[in-house]
């Protein structure tokens, strides 16, 4: 994929993946033009790009641009970097990021069931019928708590077999 999207797939294409992909992002808490900035980040030749070519890319504003690459920044998804002979800084996918994405979910796993934890210790005198809820809650972070480790010590062998 060349800079301006257009190579072996369309511009077209491409831009609708990198929608796609805010999209999908959008839906799990993160604002669209972040995911944009994701999207495009997982794609575009070279994989590094500067604050102005994602605005011009993705028809969005330096200062959007901006905001977006620090939030993402703050997640560990992207790093900013300097390209030797360019004055400008670039971005692109820190690499691991996905794997920390994975770990730092199995510690919002641990918060949840701890605090579900918290919840019913603040029921423990009421009626079980108003404990059902958070009983629920902790059922599913509790499980998920214990089965996730293993999940992603599979993920680490995996990945250790295709870096061969």
């Amino acid at each position: 994929m060349d800079k301006d999207g257009s190579g072996s797939r369309s511009h077209f294409e491409a831009m609708h993946f990198v929608e796609d992909v805010g999209l999908l992002l959008e839906r799990q808490g993160i604002p669209r033009m972040a995911g944009r900035i994701i999207g495009w980040l997982l794609i575009c030749d070279p994989p590094h790009q500067s604050a102005s070519q994602l605005a011009q890319v993705l028809g969005a504003s330096k200062a959007s641009i901006s905001t977006m690459t620090r939030l993402l920044i703050e997640m560990s998804l992207v790093e900013q970097v300097g390209v030797p002979g360019q004055r400008r800084d670039h971005f692109h996918i820190k690499p691991g990021a996905w794997d920390e994405v994975m770990r730092e979910t199995l510690d919002e796993i641990v918060l949840g069931r701890q605090l579900a934890d918290r919840g019913l210790e603040l029921l423990e005198r009421k009626p079980a019928e108003l404990k059902q809820r958070l009983r629920e809650a902790r059922e599913v972070y509790a499980f998920f708590e214990e089965e996730y480790p293993a999940l992603l010590e599979r993920w680490e062998k995996t990945r250790k077999k295709t870096l061969r």
